[in-house]
């Protein structure tokens, strides 16, 4: 289930960081390529705020490899800090409020949303 959960969150990245770049794009100018994306996904402070999620994704690729069982109590702790990132808020800041300002202006971002959180309310029961 986890893996599952991880797949979604790659989703979400995705759809995040096409979303950002077509926003960069339109005041910064065309991103060359895709090294260029990288780069700027890592580097660039307009892309700074992705970076939790990036981070839970790191983290479920690190609790998937270790190659033990996973216990309840390390997939519930995982699960709890995906439901407590990806709570959209209007009066927010950091990734809270840079993720509704996502969800405002891009379907593909609401449909990973709800994506994920429908896998981690299945993971979770």
């Amino acid at each position: 289930m986890l893996m599952e959960v991880r797949r979604g969150l790659l989703g979400l990245h995705k759809a995040l960081i096409i979303a950002e770049q077509l926003t960069y794009e339109r005041i910064n100018g065309r991103v060359g390529s895709t090294g260029q994306l990288l780069q700027l996904v890592l580097n660039d402070p307009w892309f700074t705020w992705l970076h939790p999620l990036s981070q839970l994704v790191i983290r479920a690729d690190e609790l998937l490899d270790e190659g033990e069982e996973l216990t309840t109590v390390e997939v519930e702790h995982f699960l709890a800090d995906v439901r407590a990132l990806i709570r959209p808020s209007e009066e927010g800041d950091g990734f809270e409020r840079s993720y509704y300002e996502a969800l405002q202006r891009e379907p593909d971002v609401i449909f990973a949303h709800v994506e994920v959180k429908k896998l981690v309310t299945k993971a979770a029961a």
